[in-house]
């Protein structure tokens, strides 16, 4: 089973704290539709850019993108 990270780019002096607050609502989306999702976390790429990121099953990655319209996707590799 292939994992895709679906993801939300977030660019400027409050990118991190925008990231964060992201991450509330992907929660929130995984928890309202009950979704067998446990990897949802943020990565700063530098102190002007972090993204906000789910891990989802390639299988199930289609109505979850299409629902949250993640900026881009990439395969997972575990880091």
């Amino acid at each position: 089973m292939r994992l895709l990270k679906l993801i939300w780019d977030f660019r400027g002096p409050a990118a991190k704290k925008t990231a964060e607050h992201h991450v509330i609502h992907l929660k929130e989306y995984i928890d309202i539709n009950h979704l067998d999702i446990s990897i949802v976390d943020i990565e700063t790429v530098s102190e002007m850019h972090t993204l906000a990121y789910l891990v989802v099953a390639e299988s199930n990655m289609k109505p979850i993108r299409d629902a949250l319209k993640p900026h881009r996707g990439q395969v997972y590799s575990g880091n």
